[in-house]
């Protein structure tokens, strides 16, 4: 099973629709993929979910993500890194079997030029230390704001042009 992660509770985000663009365009080379946003965390995360606790509202999500075999990760730049909900949300995930293993793939998005190079990197460390393997293409989408047409579709052609390259390295990864 493959699930994209929109690692945001932000609504209406632009990870969201990021994610859902990703979602549409796996979907077209015939990968069944989940969408989980953090948006659908509970809201209590931090008082029910950490520390050996689990809530039932969660349990769902721990049961998406045990079963997951490849992640996807729309990661948006918050404060030169990544955001604290996508932090909070691993620590909850059980360790170490939800992550360990298994692969993932990262996109990095900001409203400004670098495309959260620095929070792609951050996360790749939290990814090596609970063994999730990292496929080595990275894309950085600087200026979504710009990137994204009235549907939620990218259509810039260098973009397209890089974003398909990752999607289809993903299917075969």
């Amino acid at each position: 099973m493959v699930t994209i992660i929109a690692s945001t509770n932000r609504p209406n985000s632009s990870t969201l629709k990021l994610a859902q663009y990703y979602q549409k365009k796996l979907r077209e080379k015939g990968l069944d993929t989940n969408l989980l946003s953090l948006m659908d965390l509970p809201a209590n995360i931090i008082a029910t979910d950490l520390y050996g606790k689990r809530s039932a509202e969660f349990q769902v999500i721990q049961n998406v993500i045990t079963n997951t075999d490849k992640f996807l990760f729309v990661i948006p730049e918050y404060n030169g890194s990544f955001p604290g909900v996508l932090k909070i949300f691993m620590d909850a995930c059980d360790f170490p079997g939800s992550f360990y293993d298994k692969k993932a793939a990262l996109v990095g998005l900001s409203s400004g030029k670098y495309g959260n190079i620095r929070g792609i990197e951050h996360f790749n460390g939290v990814c090596g230390y609970v063994h999730l393997n990292v496929m080595p293409l990275r894309i950085h989408i600087a200026n979504i704001r710009q990137e994204l047409d009235a549907n939620g579709d990218l259509y810039l052609p260098d973009t397209v042009k890089f974003t398909n390259e990752q999607i289809d390295k993903f299917v075969k990864y």
